[in-house]
């Protein structure tokens, strides 16, 4: 087995697949990377005690990020087929909306905005949620000066509606109250004005 260190990104560069050598600040890294981190946190929310649909979604989920971090991975204008690497389509993302509907179903409809936080599990996919947003746009930002492709933006976009969604399935599951934000009133409630 070979080493798990390679001394190559010593200066600050690292290799896409195919070979071609990037700065480790460049936009390209800081989305793929940006999306491991959400890949990791997925992680995280997979060690607490889930409903075993939900952990399938979220195994479905890392699955396809390792997909769209491999995609994001390859030189502009590369294309994955040559690498063995699926494209993320709308199917993909049409998959993620179908859970959220169905998730959405079984709670409160919301009136008021919520504080992320509740059990560990709700909390963690909130902390998701944040970083799914973030990749998306570290995504936006390179699809606009490299390629990115437009259903990747899209499916992290629905995917970070689908970790909002499931951290509130989680706390209702684990009977923990949403709490709301008081905008420095009483009440909480946003003013007319």
């Amino acid at each position: 087995m070979s080493r798990i260190y390679t001394k190559t990104g010593d200066d600050g560069n690292t290799g896409l697949i195919g070979g071609d050598r990037v700065s480790k600040a460049s936009r390209r890294v800081e989305a793929y990377g940006t999306v491991d981190e959400l890949n990791a946190i997925l992680g995280i929310v997979l060690s607490y005690p889930l409903e075993e649909g939900v952990a399938r979604v979220l195994r479905e989920v890392q699955d396809s990020l390792f997909t769209l971090g491999a995609n994001l991975a390859l030189p502009a204008r590369a294309s994955g087929e040559a690498w063995g690497i699926p494209p993320i389509t709308d199917a993909d993302v049409l998959r993620l909306e179908k859970v959220i509907d169905e998730t959405e179903v079984e709670l409160v409809p919301l009136r008021k905005f919520i504080l992320p936080g509740g059990s560990a599990a709700g909390a963690m996919l909130h902390l998701a949620r944040t970083v799914a947003r973030r990749a998306e746009r570290r995504c936006v930002a390179l699809a606009a000066v490299d390629n990115a492709e437009t259903p990747v933006i899209r499916y992290l976009n629905r995917l970070s509606d689908l970790c909002f969604v499931l951290a509130r399935a989680a706390n209702m599951e684990a009977g923990q109250a949403e709490a709301h934000p008081t905008f420095g009133k009483p009440d909480g409630e946003l003013s007319e004005s």
